[in-house]
């Protein structure tokens, strides 16, 4: 298989950002968050989200994709810290999703390494949050130099019927 083309997204990229969004949550959570709410995930809806956000010129976060032969396998989304403790100087890591087909094959690694370039040239650390029952999440990360900062926090969606817990890595960049 031919190396993965990371770009920066476009609008057209919604439908494909969507499917990997999807099955990537439905495969990675699955035993993790509750079934029917994993199964309730819809295509459709996510693609309507990252339309209206990648067609927004004033979001302070990048979106990149990994494509092989003009099809999104996966996605980064990556900018400034949302957290309220965070510095001028600390960037976020907010999400690397990929389709279950391409864990394991280097293309997480490669949005991973394309993240931390951009964001060392604007950030002195990076911060990330992953659930805290995800190992495999957290064994890549850690892979990658990323450690538990101690930050924890907790998260509803559906109405409070899901809770996220989550917990915070962090990563010197430029070493």
């Amino acid at each position: 298989m031919p190396a993965p083309e990371i770009r920066p997204a476009t609008p057209s990229d919604a439908a494909g950002i969507a499917t990997v969004h999807v099955a990537s949550w439905q495969a990675a959570y699955a035993g993790l968050l509750p079934d029917d709410f994993l199964s309730a995930l819809s295509i459709e809806t996510r693609e309507r989200f990252w339309a209206s956000n990648l067609a927004d010129p004033s979001r302070p976060h990048t979106i990149l994709t990994a494509r092989v032969a003009n099809e999104v396998i996966g996605f980064a989304v990556f900018g400034p810290s949302r957290d309220d403790d965070a510095t001028p100087k600390t960037g976020e890591l907010s999400s690397i999703y990929l389709l279950p087909s391409e864990w394991g094959r280097g293309t997480g690694r490669a949005l991973h390494e394309e993240c931390l370039r951009s964001l060392s040239t604007r950030f002195e650390t990076a911060t990330l949050w992953v659930l805290s029952t995800n190992t495999r999440a957290r064994a890549f990360y850690e892979r990658a130099g990323w450690v538990p900062d101690g930050k924890t926090k907790v998260e509803t969606m559906s109405d409070g019927a899901v809770t996220l817990e989550e917990v915070r890595y962090r990563v010197v960049l430029g070493e």
